[in-house]
């Protein structure tokens, strides 16, 4: 079954293949209604089942989009007003909504869980969020920097913050694509071993480093994200940890000229990011927001076989 619980599920060739796809779709809809359907409609009669254990706003109404416009239907289903909620197992969910739909998506917390729906399934399982990653973003994230001119290969990506599940699928991504990523962290709040352990043994350099300007130095991609994930504890100690990796103008001079900054959302404004770095010139965000739904379309399309 074509699962895509992390981005090495695909790897690199087939998430190559969801960008350039991603373009294409893209461009063919440029000045179109955000509900016309793509003209070939590949998914016409597919059924989408998305579950939610976590609020969301990007994920919720890019896949709503994604697959409308690809011809099928979404059936969104809050956990807690589904007997999920209420205790029925995770893989008798899974067992039942492959008779309803022809792929899930699921947004929640343990990657556990997404493991197990994708173990008890009958159909594709795509992991739209766990506290491990977030491959789906990261694909977005791909496609705008593509976007923006940048080769994947040779890349220096800075990251700032919390290293948190975007940053573990970025790491992912830069083990397919051959980028190199700086990530600006504090003690203690270092990305999951097991991506950097992957992405160094194909060639590439992670480096996880405590001073945000070394992060920062030279970078083609400036990166951060929200500092307090949904449904973490300690929130006043850990924003104390991460003042010092706040993305300002000043950081922002330590980049290339030409470096572009990415922010998956919802962004703390004062926080990790000022208003002046993401309204401003260099910012990609809404972009990149918008790329949610070209890059679930073709996530979608590979989980089908049609990509």
């Amino acid at each position: 079954m074509p699962n895509f619980l992390n981005l090495s599920d695909a790897g690199g060739d087939a998430v190559a293949a969801m960008l350039a796809d991603a373009i294409d779709r893209k461009a063919a809809r440029a000045g179109w209604p955000k509900g016309k359907v793509d003209a070939d409609a590949p998914l016409a009669g597919h059924v989408l089942a998305m579950v939610f254990e976590k609020n969301s706003t990007r994920t919720r109404a890019s896949f709503d989009i994604a697959i409308r416009q690809l011809g099928g239907t979404p059936m969104i289903m809050d956990a807690g007003v589904t007997q999920l909620g209420r205790g029925e197992t995770i893989a008798d969910t899974a067992r039942v909504l492959s008779r309803y739909a022809d792929a899930i998506m699921i947004r929640t917390d343990d990657h556990a869980k997404v493991e197990e729906l994708a173990e008890y399934a009958s159909v594709p399982v795509i992991n739209g969020l766990t506290d491990l990653s977030h491959p789906c973003q990261i694909v977005a994230d791909l496609l705008t920097v593509v976007e923006s001119g940048k080769a994947l290969p040779g890349l220096e990506l800075a990251w700032l913050g919390d290293g948190n599940n975007v940053l573990g699928s970025l790491i992912e991504a830069a083990g397919l694509f051959g980028f190199h990523v700086r990530a600006g962290v504090p003690q203690g709040y270092e990305p999951d071993t097991s991506f950097v352990e992957a992405a160094r043994a194909k060639g590439v350099r992670i480096d996880i480093m405590r001073d945000a300007r070394e992060a920062v130095a030279g970078a083609d991609l400036v990166v951060t994200d929200t500092w307090v994930s949904m449904g973490q504890d300690h929130a006043h100690n850990k924003i104390a940890a991460m003042a010092p990796y706040q993305v300002d103008e000043r950081l922002m001079t330590g980049a290339k000229s030409d470096a572009i900054f990415l922010h998956c959302l919802p962004a703390h404004r004062g926080d990790e990011v000022v208003d002046a770095v993401i309204d401003g010139p260099q910012s990609r965000v809404w972009d990149e927001a918008e790329n949610r739904v070209h890059a679930q379309k073709s996530i979608l399309l590979w989980a089908f076989g049609k990509l």
